[in-house]
């Protein structure tokens, strides 16, 4: 299979961003109650209510980890693309309710890369998405 520089690029950028995801959700499941008491507190002044912010604790790291797989394989990657995308808004609101201004900054960094990655999803031949619609 000959490829383009696009698509070895979009591949190693999909594959980033899945290892970031994956890592993400990885190293918080030693410590899920831990993690979810820390979303908790750090969210205790906002307008969210605590059984909102204690779910989303306990669910973040399980779709973080979901999500990294799929990007890391290239298995549903447009799907896992939006999907990720919609965890980066939703952290994005979540960081601008408590006013960490950098926060929000770091993940619009992250939504550029998800609009790249879902608006040039021709370019993702390095994948099992490639290998599963392959006729």
């Amino acid at each position: 299979m000959k490829t383009t520089p696009q698509q070895t690029g979009f591949a190693l950028l999909r594959i980033a961003m899945g290892v970031s995801f994956l890592g993400h959700g990885l190293v918080r499941f030693s410590k899920l109650g831990g993690f979810k008491d820390w979303v908790v507190s750090t969210f205790q002044e906002s307008i969210l209510p605590t059984f909102v912010v204690s779910t989303w604790g306990s669910v973040l790291p399980f779709l973080e980890f979901a999500i990294g797989l799929l990007l890391i394989f290239g298995l549903f990657t447009y799907r896992a693309s939006i999907a990720g995308a919609i965890v980066i808004i939703i952290l994005i609101t979540g960081s601008c309710l408590i006013e960490k201004w950098d926060w929000a900054g770091m993940q619009m960094i992250y939504a550029l890369f998800f609009y790249y990655i879902i608006t040039n999803i021709d370019k993702n031949k390095i994948s099992i998405d490639t290998l599963i619609h392959k006729k």
